[in-house]
């Protein structure tokens, strides 16, 4: 029986205790952790992508993925408190669901680290080519060079990403000769994206240009634009769902705190709440100066974000300085309300400080990819470690192979959306893997258990189904094709090769640490 192929929890949780960490981190530490993982290109560069969607109704948008990442959130940490090693959701489907329905998330996974690692390759090109080249250095790269091809949504002439295809492959270079963060690099960058953000709200809502009518009509694409649609406030939701995701490495860390059943939830909510606020401010402080209403094609419905019909649109004179029409929003709405060189300083910010989300997020792709051919799942020469900088170097090549080819040819919304769309299947699985291990494995130590689970469990699943089918049809449509793919691959070569399936049993004790999913 497929199902009945499970990793034992027991061999699992023997190694997590031989490791097991000092108890250090307080609720403070671990809120600030969680704002550092979860701000990062989704403020920067979707604000321009979900006003399209939802208008001013961005606000609401930020505040209905808000809720949804926070119930997912308290899923997460308890399994993350009770299974604390590398692989994060696919090991702990692998625990509860069984061999295949792991091998489906560990594949969704792989599609949405990459997926991810594109959109902010993509986001970062903007602010490169937008404040760098052009305002800073007076130079224009021609439009072939510098943006996708018109047909998949990017602009009139455009051909290739370069920037961003330069920034993928430098990144995947510097993880493959070996490059781990550290904690006061991740710091300093994080204090230079919040002060940035908090300046851009201090510099936009007291304003003389903000203006309240620009709020109205505040819902120009209703509430809800109806399944597969991808527009409306929930619509929105659904695309800028990729702001908050980050927050799963805040309950990672459940096992090196202190009193974890009190600290971990108030970091979650905490940082999530403070995210949400704080997305919300920049937003108001976006639509109310410069205006956010979208761009509205037939039929009074807004033109679909990272579509070619809106890329022709913003090419005409009256729409190019719009909102919605800008790779790089924030800096563009501060130039637009007279402060030129504090927009400069923003560009300059997100162009430091996105190349590292990059790099966490390749990192965490190529550590699932390493766990599960270590499990025998996929080929265990892709594992293979380099000799002389000890890094999964055939992972990682393959992986910034992909990154760059998918951030040369699509635009940042388009990427978000498909990746979002892997995160929400995972998400999904981890609520219900936490569900079934309070049946099946009641006494094994939690050191935080998921408050009244019989109601955040199906909230969880039903928020993120729910958000699931409010992404755009095509990238609902990507997630089970690519599930298709893995399928074929499975049962061609993994059903066969797997360690679990041959009786090799063995945990992942030398695995370097895991820094999975660290902002969007």
């Amino acid at each position: 029986m497929i199902f009945g192929r499970i990793k034992p929890l027991d061999a699992i949780l023997a190694t997590a205790e031989k490791k097991s960490l000092h108890r250090s981190l307080g609720w403070f530490q671990l809120t600030l952790f969680g704002i550092g993982c979860v701000i990062g290109t989704g403020i920067f560069v979707l604000t321009a992508a979900g006003a399209q969607k939802a208008g001013p109704g961005l606000l609401l948008a930020f505040a209905i993925a808000g809720g949804i990442c926070i119930i997912a959130a308290l899923c997460y940490a308890e399994i993350g408190s009770m299974i604390p090693v590398a692989g994060s959701a696919y090991t702990y489907t692998y625990t509860t669901m069984g061999e295949l329905l792991a091998w489906t998330v560990g594949w969704a996974l792989i599609l949405e680290y990459a997926v991810a690692a594109s959109a902010v390759s993509v986001g970062w090109s903007g602010y490169f080519t937008g404040t760098i080249l052009n305002q800073t250095l007076g130079i224009h790269l021609p439009a072939w060079l510098a943006t996708a091809p018109l047909a998949l949504g990017g602009s009139p002439g455009g051909f290739i990403n370069l920037p961003a295809v330069v920034i993928s492959l430098l990144v995947t270079w510097l993880l493959i000769i070996g490059t781990s963060e550290s904690a006061k690099v991740n710091a300093v960058l994080v204090l230079i994206k919040v002060t940035a953000l908090t300046a851009f709200i201090f510099l936009t809502l007291p304003s003389d240009k903000f203006n309240a009518a620009n709020f109205n009509p505040f819902l120009p694409a209703g509430l809800f634009g109806g399944f597969g649609t991808g527009v409306g406030a929930v619509g929105a939701a659904a695309t800028i769902f990729f702001a908050y995701v980050g927050f799963d490495a805040v309950s990672t860390a459940a096992e090196e705190t202190k009193n974890p059943q009190r600290n971990v939830p108030i970091g979650l909510i905490g940082s999530l709440l403070f995210c949400t606020v704080f997305y919300m401010l920049v937003a108001a402080g976006a639509v109310g100066t410069i205006g956010g209403q979208p761009i509205m094609g037939p039929g009074g419905v807004p033109f679909p974000a990272g579509s070619e019909e809106l890329a022709r649109q913003c090419a005409m004179p009256q729409y190019a300085q719009m909102l919605v029409c800008s790779n790089e929003a924030l800096a563009h709405v501060l130039r637009q309300i007279g402060f030129g060189t504090v927009g400069n300083f923003l560009g300059y910010a997100a162009f430091i400080a996105l190349p590292s989300v990059i790099l966490i997020l390749m990192f965490g792709q190529t550590r699932i990819f390493f766990v599960m051919s270590r499990d025998g799942l996929l080929p265990e020469r892709l594992s293979a470690v380099h000799p002389k900088w000890k890094t999964p170097y055939i992972v990682t090549a393959l992986t910034g192979a992909a990154v760059a080819f998918a951030a040369a040819f699509l635009p940042v919304g388009k990427l978000a959306d498909i990746a979002n769309a892997g995160t929400l299947y995972a998400f999904m699985m981890v609520a219900i893997a936490v569900m079934i291990l309070r049946r099946t494995a009641p006494n094994v130590k939690r050191s935080f258990r998921t408050p009244i689970l019989w109601l955040m469990g199906p909230l969880t699943i039903f928020g993120c189904v729910f958000l699931f089918f409010n992404l755009p049809l095509e990238a609902m449509l990507v997630l089970p094709v690519w599930g298709a793919v893995g399928l074929v691959i499975y049962y061609a070569y993994s059903y066969r090769a797997s360690h679990v399936g041959r009786g090799i049993v063995e945990t992942n004790e030398d695995l370097p640490a895991d820094l999975t999913g660290m902002g969007h």
